[in-house]
């Protein structure tokens, strides 16, 4: 028996329920099972652990004497004939969730289809309002010439020849005895000696769907929506896998995104700075009004509440940080010139208090060379 923990083996918390401990099961059967990985030998040792630990943790009591003694607490040779004894079938396990596909069910493997990733990018503006976006993936559907037989129309399919019908061969690997899929007929049970020439005899064709995507109001850049059932089709009536819908929001030419928060550099003039005033100030929703204190400097950040982004879990909504970069004017004009030469005139010699930052870049020259 192998020593792995039971729990990494299926990927679950300790504290795992047992719906979380059958899910995690049958993804791992699924990918590790000898039908899929024919010849490889890691995925075989991968697939006896999976069956191994499941069950375990699926029956109650063997779960809590794992639990309390690890190993050695299902280990046969310390349960008089318990554990794994006892004749407990893992094929039994597999039959019962898979419809027969590890041995003993004689029916048809009936494979959930795969997940499908689509990556869509949206704006900024889309992604804090939420938007519907229709998407256009690759899927399959019944064959129009053959009705989904496979077979030539004119034509029909045969009982495969290996299997007898079943779709399913015996094959025993060490201490087990596992029912795969027919390697001839890939399951179905029968075999087309004349398949159709618009499908191949797979009674699906390529095809493409549109789907409708709700993106919710709050979403963030790297989040997905899955979309349940709108993945590739499953074989033999099995459900459809899922849709991932991957979502990248584009970089804003103003505002740049912190979780629920916004931020954007705020240019002033120096006279607003100065001497206070009212500035207009972009957010989502349009331009609002902003106060500007007097004496205002450079970095100075600066909060309006509410109109950052609507978080996707709840009613909370953001803020929007204005970072103040006070502007030097270009391309003045003679008066201009003239103003600001007068006004640094009658500057000379202001009070250390009137200019703080210039106070404290002096002080620090003095300190650096004294």
């Amino acid at each position: 028996m192998s020593n792995r923990d039971f729990y990494e083996v299926l990927g679950v918390a300790r504290g795992a329920s047992e719906g979380e401990i059958k899910a995690a099961y049958r993804k791992l059967a699924m990918k590790y099972h000898p039908d899929r990985n024919p010849g490889d030998k890691a995925a075989e040792e991968q697939f006896k652990d999976v069956q191994k630990a499941y069950a375990v943790l699926s029956d109650r009591e063997k779960r809590n004497a794992y639990d309390q003694f690890g190993h050695a607490g299902v280990d046969p040779n310390n349960m008089g004939g318990g554990g794994f004894g006892g004749g407990f079938d893992f094929g039994d396990i597999f039959s019962q969730m898979f419809g027969g596909a590890a041995g003993g069910g004689g029916r048809q493997p009936n494979y959930q289809g795969a997940d499908l990733q689509y990556n869509i990018e949206i704006s900024l503006e889309e992604a804090a309002h939420g938007i519907k976006k229709k998407i256009t993936i690759p899927t399959h559907e019944e064959c129009d010439l053959c009705h989904g037989s496979g077979a030539k129309p004119g034509t029909s399919a045969s009982v495969c020849s290996t299997c007898g019908g079943s779709g399913t061969v015996h094959v025993r690997q060490a201490i087990f005895q596992l029912q795969q899929t027919c390697p001839t007929c890939r399951g179905t049970g029968k075999q087309i000696k004349d398949p159709c020439v618009k499908c191949h005899g797979d009674g699906m064709v390529k095809t493409r769907k549109t789907v409708e995507v709700s993106i919710p109001a709050g979403i963030d850049d790297g989040q997905r929506i899955r979309l349940s059932g709108e993945g590739e089709p499953g074989s033999h009536g099995a459900p459809a896998g899922d849709l991932y819908v991957g979502v990248h929001v584009r970089a804003h030419s103003v505002f740049e995104r912190d979780g629920m928060d916004l931020h954007c550099e705020l240019p002033i003039g120096f006279t607003t700075a100065a001497l206070g005033g009212e500035v207009e100030v972009p957010t989502l929703e349009g331009r609002v009004k902003l106060n500007i204190p007097k004496e205002t400097q450079t970095g100075r950040r600066m909060r309006v509440r509410g109109k950052g982004i609507k978080s996707v879990r709840s009613s909370a909504v953001g803020d929007l940080y204005c970072h103040i970069v006070v502007e030097t004017p270009v391309n003045l004009t003679e008066r201009q010139q003239e103003l600001l030469e007068e006004f640094e005139k009658i500057s000379t010699g202001l009070d250390r208090a009137q200019t703080p930052r210039q106070k404290s870049f002096v002080d620090k020259l003095r300190d650096l060379f004294e």
